[in-house]
C-alpha cells in the first residue's frame, strides 16, 4: 500500500485550507497514493486554544460540504482519503470525527476521537463529546483501517482494540505541538515521547502505524499564552516499531512511503503477543484505579 502523509499548516482562511489540501491530494495522488492522510481537523485553525462559543459555526454534518468536496476529488483521483472533521451531529452535540472517503467518493465509514483532553491550549471538552462508535476499523478497498485522533495515540487500549477488530494498520490524524515557553529540553522529551509510545503500538499489535501531523505557528486569540508551534514530524513505522519515513519539524511537507501489509503476518509469528496475552487476567483494565 502507498501511503500519502499531508503535513500542512493553516491560516484563518478556510477555503484557502481546503484549496492546499486538494492541491496536496492531487500531488501525493500523482506520485501513486492510493491511501491519503490528512491531518487533524485541517480544514480550520486549531480553534480548541480557547473556549469561543462563535466557533461551532465551523462545524458541519457528515455527510456535509466537506465530505461532498473531498468526495469528489477522491472519485476523480481513484484515491482513499482520511479526513478529520468538527461533526455537528444536532445542535449542542458535537464530535470531532474521521471520515474514510472510498476511492469512489463514497464515505466507507467514521470513527468519533474517544479520548477528549482538556489541558491550557487544547480545551477539547468545550467542543466535543466523546466518541460513541467504539474502536472498529473502517473496511476500504485497501483494507481495514485503524483510524484513531490525536488524544487516542497515548492509549494502549485503543491501539489493541482496533487490532483485535481486525485493523490491518493504525492511522493517526493529529494536531500537537510545543507552548513557546517550554524549554529546549522539555520539548525534545514531549515530542520524544510522542514517536516512541506510538512505536510502541506498533511493536506491540505487529501492525504499521501512520502518524500526520500539522506543522506552523498558531497564535492564541487569548493571549494568555505563545500560541501553539505544531512540531510536524508526521511519520510511518513499520510492524517493529522501525520508522520508515519522517518529516521534517518546521515545513509543509507531502510525503509518501509504501508499507508492506504481508510483513505485519511476518512479525505476528515471530512475536506472538496476541497469542500470548493473558485475556482471564485483565479484568481489573476496566476500573478506574485499583486500591
Amino acid at each position: 500500500m502507498k501511503i500519502g502523509l499531508i503535513q500542512q499548516s493553516n491560516t484563518a482562511d478556510i477555503q484557502a485550507n481546503q484549496a492546499g489540501l486538494m492541491a496536496n491530494i492531487r500531488d501525493c495522488a500523482a506520485k501513486g497514493a492510493q491511501l491519503i492522510v490528512l491531518p487533524e481537523l485541517h480544514n480550520s485553525l486549531y480553534f480548541c486554544q480557547v473556549e469561543n462559543t462563535s466557533h461551532f459555526d465551523w462545524a458541519e454534518n457528515i455527510p456535509g460540504p466537506s465530505t461532498e468536496l473531498f468526495g469528489a476529488l477522491a472519485q476523480e483521483l481513484g484515491v482513499v482519503l482520511v479526513l478529520s472533521l468538527f461533526e455537528k451531529r444536532v445542535a449542542g452535540l458535537y464530535h470531532n470525527t474521521a471520515v474514510v472517503i472510498e476511492k469512489d467518493g463514497s464515505i466507507a465509514g467514521k470513527y468519533r476521537k474517544m479520548h477528549i483532553p482538556d489541558d491550557p491550549a487544547y480545551y477539547e471538552k468545550f467542543y466535543f463529546a466523546p466518541g460513541d462508535l467504539g474502536f472498529l476499523p473502517i473496511q476500504t478497498s485497501l483494507g481495514k483501517l485503524g483510524i484513531l485522533v490525536c488524544w487516542d495515540q497515548w492509549y494502549p487500549e485503543a491501539a489493541r482494540l482496533m487490532s483485535l477488530a481486525g485493523a490491518c494498520i493504525l492511522i493517526y490524524p493529529t494536531a500537537i505541538g510545543w507552548e513557546l515557553s517550554d524549554t529546549e529540553e522539555e520539548k525534545e522529551r514531549q515530542k520524544n515521547a510522542w514517536i516512541t509510545v506510538q512505536r510502541g503500538h506498533a511493536v506491540s499489535n505487529g501492525l504499521p502505524v501512520i502518524a500526520v501531523n500539522r506543522v506552523g505557528h498558531e497564535s492564541d486569540p487569548s493571549g494568555q499564552t505563545q500560541g501553539i508551534q505544531f512540531w510536524g514530524n508526521s511519520f510511518a513505522a513499520g510492524p517493529q516499531g522501525e520508522i520508515l519515513m519522517a518529516a521534517s519539524s518546521e515545513k509543509e511537507e507531502n510525503r509518501l512511503v509504501e508499507i508492506d501489509l504481508e510483513r505485519s503476518e511476518t512479525v505476528r509469528r515471530w512475536w506472538p503477543f496476541l497469542r500470548d496475552r493473558r485475556i482471564d487476567a485483565y479484568g481489573d483494565l476496566t476500573k478506574r484505579f485499583i486500591d
